[in-house]
């Protein structure tokens, strides 16, 4: 039951389109998609990173 509401998820960048990091997420608390700003190893700089499922 409690597996259900935390879902794993992966941040794809948005510039280099780059699948970088697994994090996870409480579905019930952030309804949207995830946008963080993280560094890109690939493009040597931070850009945003959004959310795409496992």
């Amino acid at each position: 039951m409690a597996s259900d509401v935390r879902i794993k998820l992966l941040l794809e960048c948005t510039e280099c389109k780059r699948r970088n990091y697994t994090t996870h997420k409480n579905r019930r608390n952030t309804q949207g998609k995830l946008e963080l700003r993280k560094f890109c190893p690939w493009d040597r700089r931070h850009t945003t990173h959004r959310e795409v499922k496992v």
